[in-house]
């Protein structure tokens, strides 16, 4: 199993022909998965939280999409929260995938997709 480590990355969705790639944020220590996404206006890509099974959206300024993924990285399940929510925990999720409103159906992650996650260099 993989240590991460706070820092940027990237975040690949689909296929070798159709690859999309979104640059990613990784919060991996308990004080970067806490902030997360709290009093940001927005994000230009996406926040990794792992390891991590459930998020809330209190205090958020914005909505954003959540994408549950297993071990494995495929999506469990993509939901969109509002802020002031609270998601349920998802059983097998490891990891969590954040981003604004919207962008995961424009990227094309969905339930059942395979996504690959690298992280930055100087991680």
């Amino acid at each position: 199993m993989r240590t991460w480590r706070d820092g940027d990355g990237t975040l690949t969705v689909g296929g070798e022909a159709g690859a999309r790639e979104v640059p990613l944020r990784i919060a991996a220590s308990y004080r970067a998965r806490s902030r997360g996404l709290l009093g940001r206006d927005g994000i230009d890509g996406a926040m990794m939280l792992t390891p991590c099974g459930s998020v809330h959206t209190f205090r958020m300024r914005f909505a954003i999409d959540v994408a549950y993924l297993d071990r494995k990285f495929t999506v469990l399940a993509v939901r969109t929260m509002k802020p002031g929510r609270l998601g349920l925990p998802r059983l097998r999720a490891r990891h969590v995938v954040e981003a604004e409103a919207g962008a995961m159906e424009g990227w094309g992650v969905r339930p059942g997709v395979r996504v690959e996650l690298r992280a930055g260099e100087a991680v």
